[in-house]
């Protein structure tokens, strides 16, 4: 079992995830339906990947933050 992260984004029509760890994405008409793709795909990943592809891939700690920037 591992822990990742998963950022949900609104985009026009829909909702993409993005897993940063592994940098895979998916996408759903819904914030669930697009974590619940994005959980599939990363499901898949760990199925058909090599230890070295996983090792390849997997990035190190990843910290999710707000800023707040003057302008626009």
């Amino acid at each position: 079992m591992r822990r990742l992260t998963a950022i949900i984004e609104r985009e026009e029509d829909g909702y993409v995830a993005l897993c940063p760890e592994l940098d895979i994405a998916s996408e759903g008409d819904s914030i669930e339906q697009a974590r619940d793709n994005l959980l599939e795909a990363l499901e898949l990943f760990f199925e058909t990947a090599s230890p070295e592809e996983i090792g390849r891939r997997l990035s190190g700690e990843v910290f999710v933050t707000q800023l707040e920037v003057t302008g626009g």
